[in-house]
């Protein structure tokens, strides 16, 4: 049974944008909105830039973690005049975003200031819609990984003081120490500063825990170039042969169409190849990716955050049983263990109406049972091959892979499971 949501204030819960340059920076607007609070929410750095002779509301810290405790927060005190403090622009990486979820976002009045981003590019010269920004707020330092591409502009949102170290670490690992990087801090405030050099030379110390990171990509020339799109090289995977091949994936990936938002089972992952790349068609994709043997696991893992998808799941199990519990797909790969019995069957069922299963074998055994699924759903059932230039002697020859079958196809009604069919046709 869900939780009921909190009792409806008064007047709407109205959200403050606040900067570093405190009191002073806000608009009238949001002042008179403070002075006539009731109480007062917000973090605890946000609540100290409040002048206590201007504003005379309940003080109420965010406890850690945040998230959870609003519901309770916001029905303890329905009723009363509320007003939230949120750093810049509270719906963009704020809490905005959890008080629209909660309260609905006809019971907000929000007032933004100038997010750090804003702040930032405007120090810079950058245009905002040309700058990729990436928080690493509550998020691994991997996740910038996946926005690196050469002559990219990028502003991280910080955690805090040890991040520009975190940042211009990962930097020299991915091959990309030759990009400049400058620490914005205490962006709108009399205590604004700078910092600048290249990542391969960064030593400075950690400094103001309240600052924005921005990066101008320059990639080494000896750095494994990666592309934006799917198929990247085998040599960007960390595998041990199980490893669905560049051409191959990108025309798998193909198939399986990722779209922002989308989920992906990916079953018998090996490398992971096909969960990471549909998760680097767009931050919003999510994938889990199955694998029955634990080190193949964790090296799915490992795969996952040198590509810059470190929020991909991997679940050790054997499939259909690990395939329990997990959340609906949009879309389903099969890169392994067709024959195990039931696994087409509950992939099938999982599907909602529209979602997509693409299967590959390379095997006589699982391309009858492809063939049978094809005649029985429709779909397209394709063979690819693949062949490579290699030395023959003193000339060059063609050396071809084993070719791959493969079954795509699109779940038509939600009415139709694979129970409804025998053998016979349709």
């Amino acid at each position: 049974m869900s939780p009921e949501p909190p009792a409806a204030p008064v007047s709407p819960v109205t959200v403050v944008g606040i900067g570093a340059d405190g009191w002073h920076g806000l608009s009238d607007t949001a002042r008179t909105a403070l002075r006539s609070a009731e109480v007062l929410i917000g973090g605890a750095r946000q609540l100290a830039l409040l002048p206590a002779d201007e504003c005379a509301g309940e003080r109420v810290p965010w406890p850690s973690p945040l998230r959870p405790a609003v519901p309770g927060l916001l029905a303890a005190r329905a009723g009363r005049r509320i007003s939230v403090l949120a750093s810049g622009d509270p719906m963009f990486y704020g809490i905005g975003r959890a008080l629209s979820e909660v309260l609905g976002a006809g019971a907000l009045r929000v007032l933004p200031h100038p997010s750090s981003v804003s702040y930032a590019c405007a120090r810079l010269g950058w245009p905002v819609e040309d700058t990729e920004v990436v928080t690493l707020v509550g998020r691994p330092v991997e996740q910038l990984t996946a926005a690196l591409h050469d002559g990219r502009r990028i502003l991280v949102l910080s955690a805090g003081a040890a991040t520009p170290a975190e940042v211009a670490a990962l930097l020299r690992e991915r091959g990309y120490g030759p990009s400049r990087m400058r620490v914005l801090e205490q962006l709108g405030a009399e205590r604004e500063r700078r910092t600048d050099a290249l990542a391969r030379d960064w030593a400075e110390p950690a400094g103001d825990a309240l600052n924005v990171v921005a990066i101008e990509c320059r990639r080494a020339p000896d750095a494994l170039r990666l592309g934006a799109v799917p198929g990247l090289p085998d040599s960007a995977y960390e595998h041990d042969g199980q490893l669905t091949k560049r051409h191959v994936r990108a025309a798998t990936l193909a198939a399986l169409a990722p779209a922002p938002g989308e989920s992906l089972w990916d079953i018998g992952g090996g490398s992971g190849s096909i969960a990471v790349e549909w998760m680097r068609t767009h931050r919003s994709c999510r994938a889990v990716s199955v694998e029955r043997d634990p080190v193949r696991a964790e090296r799915i893992g490992r795969n996952a955050r040198a590509l810059g998808v470190p929020g991909l799941r991997v679940v050790s199990g054997r499939a259909p049983a690990a395939l329990s519990g997990l959340p609906e797909p949009d879309a389903v790969f099969i890169g392994g263990g067709l024959t195990a019995p039931g696994l087409l069957e509950a992939c099938w069922d999982a599907l909602p109406a529209g979602g997509r299963l693409v299967a590959n074998t390379v095997t006589l055994e699982s391309e009858a049972l492809l063939a049978d699924w094809y005649r029985r759903f429709g779909g397209e059932l394709v063979r690819l091959a693949v062949a490579h230039a290699v030395p023959v002697g003193g000339f060059t020859g063609w050396r071809g892979a084993m070719p791959v079958t493969q079954w795509a196809v699109t779940k038509a009604s939600p009415h139709i499971t694979s129970g409804e069919f025998s053998g016979e046709e349709r």
